[in-house]
């Protein structure tokens, strides 16, 4: 099965104060062999980027309302007339509060779902083939 990425590359700010961010340079990458899953990539201070993998449906739905717990968390807000997404992460060396311009994330969104539609991501897997061959035996 042939496999599909969407990956697009844009600013965000990382908020270090309410009135304070610095610009980091991300990846945004989807994988058609990883439906589920959104990948970004931060381009900090060294030398190999920083990955994070969470949940497609998390960023989908942080457009539009807060949602997640835990590690990774994602809401919309505005600045200064500008619509964002917030993108909360927590991990065992820190947390970082990340800004992104809500319409390039969700212009990238929306090619991710054209490719694979939301409900279609287990047939993008194969486990149906892997398992039809398997009883085939």
């Amino acid at each position: 099965m042939r496999h599909t990425v969407v990956e697009r590359e844009l600013e965000l700010r990382l908020v270090l104060a309410p009135d304070h961010s610095i610009p980091v340079p991300a990846r945004l990458a989807y994988r058609t062999d990883d439906p589920y899953a959104v990948h970004i990539g931060f381009h900090i201070d060294s030398a190999h980027p920083v990955h994070w993998t969470f949940a497609r449906d998390l960023l989908v739905e942080g457009v539009f309302r807060p949602c997640g717990h835990g590690d990774v968390r994602v809401w919309p807000s505005k600045a200064e007339g500008r619509a964002l997404v917030l993108i909360g992460l927590s991990s065992p060396d820190g947390d970082a509060l990340l800004r992104a311009p809500a319409a390039q994330v969700s212009a990238w969104l929306e090619r991710t779902l054209r490719i694979c539609p939301p409900g279609s991501e287990g047939g993008r897997l194969g486990l149906d083939d892997g398992l039809a061959g398997l009883l085939a035996r």
